[in-house]
């Protein structure tokens, strides 16, 4: 390999994950130069040497980090992808990722250790230093996807008669405070949480001036047991950039922070896509084959229901189509235009109700709206499909029944696409998950019994 190639890319103290980098790592692998491609890889930032294990062919990203063993870092494994992480994880071994794991923030560690078997979560446990080890299986104690699994447990919680001065004495003087944090919790004798002061105050406010006299005393605390897509609801709100978690007796027990966040809504976002497309959570670019087929079964095999009604519904009319071949022609143009506007109301609907701007308040006034919608859409789309009808097969009649079914199939679209989400997620059910299926189905049925239903009453 190229001398020259390799030292441009090491006379960077952290290099960019670019397709030339990747390039080159993939060109030191295949020529086994794997000395050579740890270093380049050991230049990276984490997030960036996660991504890149993760773009390497499972031969080589196991010949990768067999080299990194040695030298692996912490947070590389709280970025991989849970798939990807298996395998590493597998691969390092438990004893090895139990050392990995104790070089974890404790939401990052419990990140990790949450995807493990119970068996392996054991291990890993009984690993730990013994401090460690209860703060992880305190989250653990947590509902799943809750603000006690993602806040970290190191906090900095000062009390309440303290002055800046002691504060600022404290944090230089105690060596266990976390690396990174951007408030300081104020707690009375009961450790409840009474105040937040940001740092940039401590550092703008003279020793003498007690903690109370710049504390900010509306703060939002966040349950334990709160949904992590509500706690990421209440940051955006509120514009926080950290916020205090309470047990059951609200007593302070973590702190969650804005890149926690953000890890969160990247999370929320890509699981309603994945689950709008009928896809399951076990379906990403890096599961096997097999797991992949299984994710999509489902959803394939309920859509196959949905066709069979839906031709089911066309049998009725197929002395109608022998008549009018033109009706078999035109009748995929009803469907998909009812199914593209069911999947744009759907949408919106569905966001909307994830960023809690659709509630029961206005749902009402919402479905009103996209039927207005559909209905205006109708119209202008009935004219346009009605004149190309008309002009395409010489008859007003069936330019008039093909636009009437236009204008039908949008309004049952607006009504189902924006009322179908309120009403899955009021039967406790997720809007994301089910609501596709079911508008297909119900867009498909209507539009193929309303234009042929019409053809033959009015036409034959």
């Amino acid at each position: 390999m190229d001398e020259n190639v390799i030292g441009v890319y090491e006379s960077s103290a952290a290099n960019e994950l670019t397709s030339e980098f990747v390039d080159t790592i993939h060109l030191a692998l295949d020529q086994n130069e794997t000395a050579e491609a740890k270093n380049l890889a050991q230049s990276l930032h984490y997030a960036d040497l996660a991504d890149l294990l993760e773009n390497l062919a499972h031969a080589q990203r196991q010949e990768l980090v067999e080299a990194l063993r040695s030298d692996f870092d912490p947070n590389v494994l709280a970025e991989l992808d849970d798939t990807v992480r298996e395998r590493v994880i597998d691969q390092l071994g438990l004893s090895q990722v139990a050392e990995v794991v104790a070089g974890l923030d404790t939401d990052d560690a419990l990140e990790v250790v949450e995807e493990l078997e119970p068996q392996e979560q054991r291990e890993i446990l009984e690993s730990l230093p013994v401090g460690e080890r209860a703060l992880i299986e305190e989250g653990l104690s947590y509902p799943e996807d809750s603000a006690g699994r993602l806040m970290q447990r190191d906090v900095v919680a000062v009390p309440l008669h303290w002055s800046v001065g002691q504060a600022i004495d404290y944090m230089r003087d105690t060596e266990n405070l976390p690396t990174d944090f951007f408030d300081i919790f104020l707690v009375d004798p009961r450790h409840n949480p009474v105040g937040t002061v940001p740092l940039s105050r401590v550092m703008r406010t003279r020793r003498e001036i007690d903690l109370t006299q710049v504390m900010r005393k509306h703060i939002k605390i966040v349950p334990g047991t709160m949904d992590q897509e509500e706690v990421a609801f209440l940051f955006r709100q509120r514009d926080l950039i950290s916020a205090p978690v309470v047990d059951e007796s609200n007593r302070l027990v973590g702190v969650i922070t804005v890149d926690d966040i953000v890890d969160v809504i990247h999370e929320e976002h890509e699981e309603d896509i994945m689950r709008l497309a009928g896809v399951g959570e076990a379906d990403d670019l890096y599961s096997a084959v097999i797991d992949t087929m299984k994710s999509r079964f489902s959803w394939l095999l309920i859509h196959l229901v949905a066709a069979i009604i839906a031709a089911y519904v066309i049998s009725f009319f197929a002395g109608t189509i022998e008549e009018m071949v033109a009706l078999a022609v035109l009748m995929p143009i009803v469907a998909a235009m009812g199914g593209t506007a069911s999947a744009q109301t759907l949408t919106v609907a569905v966001r909307a109700l994830a960023m809690k701007e659709l509630t029961m308040a206005n749902a009402y006034r919402t479905i009103g709206k996209e039927v207005a919608v559909g209905v205006l859409n109708g119209v202008i789309f009935a004219v346009l499909i009605g004149a190309v009808t008309w002009g395409w097969y010489g008859s007003p009649a069936l330019g008039g029944v093909i636009g009437l079914s236009i204008i039908i199939n949008l309004i049952v679209a607006g009504f189902v696409g924006s009322s179908l989400p309120i009403l899955l997620q009021r039967l406790g059910y997720d809007p994301a998950v089910a609501s596709s299926a079911f508008l297909t189905s119900i867009t498909d049925v209507v539009g193929f019994y309303v234009f042929l239903g019409l053809a033959a009453s009015l036409l034959l």
